[in-house]
């Protein structure tokens, strides 16, 4: 809704703030626990394919070379964590950190590797259960 500039209205839909051009809008936002817990659901996922099919390891890996090299000299410190943990993990321990539901765990899946292990069937599974759980 538009609404002259240092005015207010709220709707059922959105809320303006004032002064602000930018409506926020509720429906659709999400909690940042909302969005971690359904990243948790696919890394969860990620775990048990990796736990039935350990060569899926290599995609993560060769996903995180190649978003290593285009940062050149610039390389995050997340991707040295992930690539120190995809080289020196052992498999157990790896699946364990997918799992955990921790501030370091948390952290690390916002920049997680795995991408491409999940189908878009088995990701929009996910995404549509979780859909059903708005915050």
């Amino acid at each position: 809704m538009n609404t002259p500039a240092g005015t207010s209205t709220t709707t059922r839909d959105e809320i303006e703030i004032p002064f602000s051009p930018f409506p926020i809008y509720l429906f659709g936002m999400r909690s940042h626990d909302w969005i971690d817990a359904r990243s948790l659901a696919l890394d969860m996922r990620i775990a048990d394919q990796l736990a039935a099919q350990p060569s899926l390891l290599d995609r993560a890996r060769a996903t995180l070379r190649r978003w290593i090299a285009q940062r050149g000299p610039d390389v995050p410190a997340v991707l040295r964590e992930w690539d120190h943990i995809l080289n020196h993990s052992s498999p157990a321990a790896l699946l364990e950190l997918l799992r955990r539901d921790d501030p370091r765990a948390r952290r690390l899946r916002q920049s997680s590797p795995f991408c491409g292990i999940l189908t878009p069937a088995e990701r929009l599974a996910i995404f549509k259960e979780y859909e059903t759980r708005r915050a």
